[in-house]
């Protein structure tokens, strides 16, 4: 048999002042050529396993045991000097934020060279050549106005091929991406993880792609490792991982994958409760020298209603307007023209006290939304400033009601940073829904969350409407959130809605092309069907 390409036995990191482990007795393996995904929750210790190999462990962390072999060679034996010779030319890192890892102060060509600049005797020339050769490979449309801009010019999506091309420039032997398509819509995360396998078959390079996306690990690999609290639960390929699973932990996996609720409700009838009619909404464009300046419509014409207790959801890529027409429909931002009525009132630009009080906003990022210097009971409490004749303890065992139907009881006294990304979210559903809200808009609520705490969030989103009975409106990229939750379906691209209808129409009977792009480009899970197909050959 072939020596596979890295080999790790037994390792076990741990904390440096505690010594309590954070990776227990992992093991597994990577072949030449081969698509491994390393699958678990957020802190399994997914991450920390695959920056060991790297030698890059954060401060306080230590390799207390275990051993690790990359290309034949003990990782732990060799020198600083050596290892900074491995990064790069034989094993090669695609993080999850490239925002974070790309330098915002070095143009995007130096980063590229540096790499070739380093490991390479090439000449300037012919590293910049190479450079732009791979920035064309990576579909990036002008690669010489890309190579001398700098990170902040570009979106998520691509940042992320930027940092591919980066990394595959010294065609590494082992590629590890760390999350790459978290935060990215379906169809730009398609294209970016097919970018991906391509330039990873082209060069014969294996994959470790860490996720906890099961459909992502379905439609690109071969082998699953399924961590949880730092240890290894289960191994196999990948449909046996998906379609016959050993352990508990696997099967809680997997039954947390959104799926589509059979008894879906039927839209009420009677005047809607918002209505929106040629909605425009502009934001200013970059300024020129001797010319006006050019506006850049974000929402272009867009009619809608929404029904008491329903849930509509918008979807659509990145910049097709989703975010903006929801901030819109609040009044938070301006609009240059149309109508917004609310409970058959317009609703004035400036929106009067009535309509403030009857709507509320999830913030797609809970932890920038909620105020770091405010405790739990406090953050929850704030909507209620505005209800009259309110008593402090009346108002004090509202949120105790509050906090315990979300989830948190006794939670009060505690701050946002105490909280994982989970429980925040958790809390900013609390303050939405605490004052009893008509009309609340989430905007990508479970997009930055791993399966299970996404399964719960949509859970609780649904049982508190249930219970409460307000109308929301549901911002998200995820469509197999969206086909669990939502009513009706509204697709957006470049600002207009290119089709509408309710879930089952939309999801099984699609009529626009953008709209079957984007079904297409979702990676499910079938279980009806349960076959695994593998883009890597």
């Amino acid at each position: 048999m072939t020596t596979p390409l890295l080999t790790v036995e037994n390792l076990r990191i741990e904390a440096a002042r505690t010594g309590e482990a954070v990776v227990d007795d992992i093991s597994f393996d990577i072949a030449r050529g081969e698509f491994l995904a390393i699958v678990g929750e957020s802190g399994s210790g997914k991450t920390v396993a695959a920056r060991t190999v790297l030698g890059l462990l954060p401060p306080g962390l230590r390799q207390s045991g275990g051993r690790i072999a990359l290309d034949g060679e003990d990782l732990a034996k060799l020198s600083p000097r050596r290892l900074r010779a491995l990064r790069g030319p034989v094993v090669g890192m695609v993080f999850q934020e490239p925002m974070v890892s790309l330098n915002p102060a070095i143009s995007v060509g130096a980063q590229m060279a540096e790499g070739l600049g380093l490991h390479t005797p090439l000449p300037k020339k012919e590293i910049k050549q190479r450079c732009l050769d791979m920035l064309e490979r990576v579909q990036i449309r002008d690669p010489a106005r890309t190579f001398d801009a700098y990170p902040h010019e570009f979106s998520g999506g691509m940042r992320q091929r930027i940092m591919l091309a980066s990394v595959m420039l010294l065609r590494p032997k082992l590629l590890i991406a760390d999350e790459p398509t978290t935060a990215l819509d379906t169809l730009t995360q398609r294209e970016v993880l097919d970018l991906m396998v391509g330039l990873a078959t082209d060069h014969g390079t294996s994959v470790m792609l860490i996720t906890h996306n099961l459909g992502l690990v379905a439609r690109y690999t071969q082998r699953a490792v399924v961590m949880q609290k730092g240890k290894v639960v289960e191994a196999g390929t990948t449909e046996q991982i998906l379609t016959a699973p050993r352990e508990a932990y696997t099967r809680q996996l997997i039954d947390a994958l959104p799926r589509r609720e059979t008894n879906m409700a039927r839209r009420p009838t009677g005047e809607p409760l918002m209505s929106v009619r040629g909605l425009k909404v502009e934001f200013a464009g970059r300024p020129q020298f001797f010319r006006q300046r050019s506006g850049i419509r974000a929402v272009d014409g867009i009619d809608l209603d929404i029904d008491a207790g329903e849930t509509v959801a918008v979807v659509g890529g990145s910049g097709s307007g989703k975010t903006t027409l929801g901030r819109a429909m609040l009044r938070l931002i301006p609009s240059v023209a149309g109508q917004i009525r609310f409970r058959g009132r317009e609703v004035p630009a400036a929106a009067d006290r009535d309509f403030r009080l009857s709507s509320q906003l999830v913030f797609q990022d809970p932890y920038s939304s909620l105020d770091p210097r405010m405790r739990v009971g406090e953050i929850v409490a704030e909507p209620l400033r505005h209800v009259a004749d309110l008593a402090p303890r009346e108002r004090i065992q509202r949120v105790e009601k509050m906090l315990d139907e979300v989830g948190l009881a006794n939670f009060a006294k505690r701050w946002p940073h105490e909280l994982s990304g989970g429980q925040r979210q958790r809390i900013a559903i609390a303050r939405a829904i605490v004052r009893g809200p008509l009309f609340v808009v989430a905007d990508e609520p479970v997009s930055a969350l791993d399966m299970t705490i996404q399964a719960q969030v949509l859970k609780l989103l649904e049982r508190l409407q249930a219970q409460y009975g307000f109308a929301c409106l549901f911002i998200s990229h995820d469509l197999a959130a969206v086909e669990q939750v939502a009513d009706r379906v509204v697709v957006m691209q470049a600002g207009r809605i290119v089709e509408q209808g309710s879930r089952d129409d939309i999801f099984d009977r699609p009529q626009h092309d953008y709209t079957k792009a984007l079904l297409a480009a979702t990676p499910l899970v079938d279980f009806a069907n349960p076959r695994v197909t593998h883009v890597p050959a």
